[in-house]
């Protein structure tokens, strides 16, 4: 079974469509529950769960998307979890791929990522995220680990408010516990076209470039929050 993990923080305009693309894409007999992970949300984004009347589990999380997905992944009762951004579809079927991998021995991983965007540099990005390389890797692909492995890691590294997934997928490569599924997941370009697909690229890169040689959680944080958000 398969617990559905969703840190949100102001989607109102995502999270209806997501949550109704995740039930009729997958057999729910192979779903524990979908969890929804509000972070401090200032628009409806609860009271949209809530009215949806889908039997969805709904928390309240400090802010920060490590924090809601540990909170997230406590109160999950599925032997797999299944990390997913509020703006990123899976693929049709997406329980029966994750479940196959699992039972193929192969305990974490995430699947092809393709953008809602038709920019070149952004198709060629996705492109590259069939490949195993560990710098094509991002929590916009969401993340299926068992729960088992989850514990043993000690989840999500709640110091960092950034860069959170690249943690935890650091550690799986670490293990070489990860599996690229060969199915495309389509996520938002938002913060590209807001922003601008070289800057963020850019921004993104360096943020790769500086943790690699040691910087600290504040100071990814601090660098994002002055160059991208």
């Amino acid at each position: 079974m398969i617990s559905i993990i969703i840190p949100v923080l102001n989607e109102a305009k995502t999270i209806k469509d997501v949550l109704f693309h995740l039930i009729d894409n997958a057999s729910l007999t192979s779903i524990s529950e979908i969890i929804v992970v509000d972070g401090g949300s200032t628009d409806n984004t609860i009271e949209i769960v809530e009215a949806l009347d889908l039997n969805i589990v709904l928390l309240t999380s400090e802010k920060g998307r490590a924090k809601q997905m540990n909170l997230g992944a406590k109160h999950a009762k599925g032997e797999i979890l299944y990390f997913l951004h509020a703006d990123s579809f899976p693929p049709q079927r997406y329980d029966a791929s994750i479940i196959t991998e699992v039972k193929k021995g192969n305990n974490a991983g995430c699947f092809r990522m393709q953008f809602d965007s038709n920019h070149w540099w952004l198709r060629l990005a996705s492109w590259l995220t069939q490949f195993s390389w560990r710098a094509c890797r991002g929590g916009d692909q969401s993340q299926f680990i068992t729960r088992a492995l989850f514990d043993e890691i000690g989840g999500y590294d709640e110091s960092y408010t950034i860069y959170e997934d690249n943690v935890l997928i650091n550690e799986l490569y670490t293990r070489n516990e990860f599996v690229v599924i060969n199915d495309k997941l389509t996520t938002s370009a938002r913060v590209y076209e807001k922003n601008g697909v070289w800057k963020v690229q850019y921004h993104y890169w360096s943020i790769y470039v500086q943790r690699w040689f040691g910087a600290s959680a504040d100071d990814l944080c601090a660098y994002y929050r002055k160059h991208v958000c």
